[in-house]
């Protein structure tokens, strides 16, 4: 049969007119055994469509290696091909490229928050104070040194503090500060009289924020002691990547 069923037929020795010949035009349809497959293809009111289900994988299938189709131009567009991207690093650092599941793992993994032991700093890691007086001990961030392979390409998040304090009467302590410029206690001892002795002991992370350049550490002596006053900078919280 033929694809397309004319809307007008004309009989022999019929008269030809203009508006019989338009209507064999205008007035035509597409035939449906012939014209759509009844598959991908299908008519709504005489004209072609395509079904439901008529996009299939194979319709689609010359896509290139690690590309999607998507819109990447920031306003509605015609689908176009988006980069897949399998970089363990980000290096691209692309605002319009997609991920891979395995690179998503890998940089996330090589993110996680690491400690490192430091090997020397701006002044010595610990300090000890012995007689009444109030020590000031300013550590730069940048003057710290590690040996681990990941310090150098790293941030330092957070400085793990260690203190120590031992008094007999009065108040020993060791404080240090924060990101805000307060001071936080780590530990502190008092006693009431010199026939008491009393020690303490902790340790404490202290947060680093972006950009912040240096950090202070206050010994506070009101009873002399041997080990009155001792603080000890153990490690370092890094983030590699950062």
């Amino acid at each position: 049969m033929a694809v397309i069923t004319s809307g007008k037929t004309f009989a022999n020795g019929e008269q030809l007119s203009a508006s019989k010949l338009n209507q064999v035009i205008t007035a035509a349809t597409f035939n449906a055994s012939d014209a759509v497959d009844g598959s991908t293809m299908t008519l709504i009111g005489g004209a072609m469509a395509v079904a439901d289900s008529g996009i299939t994988k194979a319709k689609i299938e010359n896509v290139d290696n690690m590309k999607v189709l998507g819109n990447t131009s920031g306003s509605a567009a015609s689908p176009q091909e988006v980069a897949i991207l399998d970089e363990d690093t980000m290096s691209s650092d692309s605002a319009t490229s997609l991920a891979t599941q395995q690179s998503i793992k890998a940089y996330v993994t090589a993110m996680r928050p690491k400690f490192v032991a430091l090997t020397g700093g701006t002044t010595d890691l610990t300090k000890t104070t012995a007689s009444v007086s109030t020590a000031t001990y300013t550590y730069n961030i940048a003057d710290f040194t590690s040996s681990d392979s990941d310090f150098g390409t790293s941030k330092i998040v957070a400085l793990v503090i260690e203190a120590f304090t031992s008094s007999n009467q009065n108040l020993n302590s060791v404080r240090v500060s924060l990101p805000d410029g307060t001071d936080t206690i780590i530990c502190s001892t008092s006693a009431d009289n010199t026939a008491d002795f009393t020690q303490d002991h902790a340790s404490f992370p202290v947060p680093i924020n972006s950009g912040q350049s240096s950090i202070v550490i206050r010994h506070s002596v009101g009873d002399a002691q041997t080990s009155a006053a001792v603080s000890t900078i153990k490690g370092a919280i890094i983030q590699p990547g950062l």
